[in-house]
Formats: structure tokens, C-alpha cells, sequence
């Protein structure tokens, strides 16, 4: 079974629409494999360190982010 890495859609990405443009996806990630350089910009994943918990996909409000 391949392991399960988060993912984001930037389509649907918009950092305005979280807390003071802070990704709540970002916040939200426990080993922290999201990424956000400042404020208002989009998150980077970091696939390679993903365990596959979904925590982000489900803070992500506009249901940018997903783990497959």
C-alpha cells in the first residue's frame, strides 16, 4: 500500500480567508510538514515527512488540502 501524503489544491487555496492569513492547515499539522513562509502566502507541503493523519485536511476551511 503506498503511504498517504498530504496535498494541496491551490485552486481552492486562500490564506485571506484564515485567521489574519495564517493557513490553519499549517497551524493545524503536528509534525509540522506544512509550511507557510509569512503571512497571506500559500503553504508548502513537505510530502516526504507526511504520516498521513489528515489534521490538515480537516482545519483546511475551503477543503484545499487533502491526504492521499
Amino acid at each position: 500500500m503506498p503511504k498517504l501524503r498530504s496535498m494541496i489544491d491551490y485552486r481552492r487555496c486562500d490564506p485571506s480567508l484564515c485567521e489574519r492569513g495564517i493557513c490553519r492547515a499549517v497551524l493545524a499539522c503536528p509534525n509540522h510538514v506544512l509550511r507557510q513562509e509569512a503571512p497571506f502566502e500559500m503553504p508548502d507541503p513537505y510530502p516526504s515527512m507526511c504520516v498521513g493523519c489528515a489534521v490538515c485536511a480537516q482545519a483546511c476551511p475551503m477543503g484545499a488540502v487533502r491526504v492521499e
